[in-house]
């Protein structure tokens, strides 16, 4: 093995203390930015890929693989809570879509990281209601699918100890997630050309393709594109070193159901629990992602409008617990860090819940052809 354990196990903790400091660009668009109609249309190209990834859950998994998609659906959802600052004053985060991809295939990990999506918009309101199909897009099956696409491609006719998974988790990671700031550029710069009011001024996200997407790719392509693509790659080695059987799983769902897989997860659980207590520290980064600001932050930021169509969607939903804050403490980093624990608690029961559901119901067909 060209890597120690120790010394895998140095750079994984490393490195998730240091995306807690530095936190992840965020592709999280709230309501009013999109157009009903763009909505709508996003909507039904995630679709098919919500149908796929309930099929290869049901087809492939068992209960036994529950605890695992909870994990990588929880982990996902913390890593998405860290923010780092980039230039221009806004923000980034990563995904953890990539690391899902790897392990548990790209169609289950748009299930995984939906999962989290939907919670984040209807608790914390973290991404809009209508916006759910352009982000699931987005961030559960651009990254998932692009990521493990390129990880197979370097990966392929390797031994699972190989040094070229590595390089294909990193590149993986970093594609994935570029490509899906550059849709999310689409998405924001058609709307001034495709929906504007009876004076000419846009409708919706006022930004044109020439600002939104180097404004949404270049922040990823240099901080969260690579945040994701080292973390991939660190985990990958881990694996490789510590637990190969979940390695195994996404080229061997059967795998998932063996006795003892669990056994060699000690080091996740607590990086994972390591990031939940340390989720104030995404408090630091200052200023909003660019793309989620509100009507007031619009205004702020020099514009001389605030579109008609944006601001009466902008408040369709009021999410509980806006923001991550749970005003009633008084203490913003308190309240940021109970949001993160109550939301990994949501997120947990959700999936468990919704994947014991559809792999009973496989159960169930198969011993009906039996």
């Amino acid at each position: 093995m060209f890597l120690k354990s120790r010394t895998i196990k140095f750079f994984l903790i490393y490195y998730a203390a240091l995306l807690i400091w530095l936190g992840t660009t965020a592709m999280h668009i709230p309501d009013g930015y999109l157009s009903p109609l763009t909505c709508l249309i996003m909507f039904l190209i995630v679709l098919p890929f919500w149908v796929i990834g309930i099929r290869k859950i049901r087809e492939t998994m068992n209960a036994r693989s529950v605890p695992l998609i909870a994990l990588l659906s929880a982990f996902s959802f913390v890593i998405m809570m860290f923010n780092f600052p980039v230039p221009g004053g806004t923000t980034a985060h990563a995904i953890g879509a990539t690391i899902a991809a790897i392990i548990l295939g790209p169609e289950a990990a748009t299930i995984v990281v939906s999962i989290a999506l939907i919670i984040q918009a209807f608790f914390f309101g973290d991404g809009g209601i209508t916006a759910l199909g352009a982000n699931s897009f987005n961030m559960a099956v651009t990254v998932p699918y692009i990521s493990y696409a390129i990880y197979r491609a370097f990966s392929k006719n390797q031994p699972l100890t190989s040094p070229r998974r590595l390089v294909g988790a990193a590149i993986g990671g970093w594609t994935g997630v570029t490509v899906a700031a550059f849709f999310a550029g689409v998405e924001f710069g058609i709307q001034p050309l495709l929906f504007k009011s009876a004076n000419g001024t846009p409708l919706y996200a006022p930004y044109p393709l020439s600002i939104s997407i180097p404004a949404m790719v270049i922040p990823h392509a240099i901080l969260a594109s690579v945040a994701e693509g080292l973390l991939a790659a660190l985990v990958v080695a881990y694996l490789q070193r510590s637990n190969i059987a979940v390695l195994q799983a996404a080229e061997k769902p059967a795998v998932l159901s063996e006795v003892g897989i669990w056994q060699k997860l000690r080091v996740p659980l607590i990086i994972l629990i390591a990031l939940i207590v340390a989720t104030p520290l995404g408090l630091l980064a200052p200023g909003t992602a660019w793309g989620e600001w509100g009507t007031e932050q619009l205004a702020s930021q020099g514009l001389s409008f605030i579109p008609s169509g944006l601001e009466k969607l902008s408040g369709l939903w009021g999410a509980p617990l806006a923001g991550y804050n749970l005003r009633a403490l008084g203490n913003a980093s308190l309240g940021y860090l109970l949001s993160a624990v109550l939301g990994i608690v949501v997120v947990t029961i959700v999936v468990w819940l919704f994947t014991m559901l559809i792999t009973a119901g496989g159960k169930t067909r198969e011993r009906k052809n039996s």
